[in-house]
């Protein structure tokens, strides 16, 4: 078990570490809206990661190994999603739209995203559910749980418990990290 635990946590760190739409919207929100903003996106990404994990040790693996229609469903539902985010974010960019910061931000919200602007007090549930929507839109998550978690289990271990524990400390890596990065 110590072998697949070593293992795993070298994958998780490099996989944390390798920049992806989740990055950009933790970073985004940390730019525009400060830290509590950037940690509430942070944490509902996590969220996801958790709940990506339990998905896989609830037998996702197992489903999206057996249909191809249900994989390719995820992975299109997943591509939209993010280019919803992409359009928007470029769309709101073209529209000229400034935050109290100076930074292009929601032309609906001008004081700056959810009007929170370094230490100003705005509804952090809004990065919450960005960061969580954008972890189960992010192909390298999905994937990461549902087909390459489960390789770490060790024989004759209870699969689902350990990918219960994987996911834990995964969420646990990718907190240290992000917090880094906010």
């Amino acid at each position: 078990m110590l072998e697949s635990l070593i293992a795993f946590t070298g994958a998780a760190v490099l996989i944390a570490m390798v920049p992806g739409p989740s990055t950009v919207v933790i970073m985004r929100s940390s730019v525009l809206s400060g830290r509590r903003a950037g940690l509430a996106a942070v944490l509902g990404n996590e969220t996801g990661v958790l709940l990506w994990g339990l998905a896989a040790a609830l037998g996702l693996s197992a489903l999206l190994a057996a249909s191809r229609l249900a994989y390719d469903g995820l992975r299109i539902a997943g591509a939209a999603v993010l280019v919803y985010f992409g359009a928007r974010a470029l769309w709101q960019a073209r529209r000229g739209a400034v935050t109290a910061a100076g930074v292009p931000g929601d032309p609906e919200d001008p004081e700056g995203a959810a009007g929170a602007v370094e230490g100003g007090s705005g509804p952090l549930g809004r990065y919450f559910r960005l960061g969580l929507i954008t972890n189960f839109a992010n192909p390298k998550a999905g994937v990461f749980a549902v087909s390459f978690l489960p390789q770490f289990v060790p024989e004759g271990w209870p699969v689902p418990v350990v990918l219960v524990g994987f996911s834990l400390l995964w969420a646990l890596i990718d907190l240290v990290w992000y917090t880094v990065v906010v």
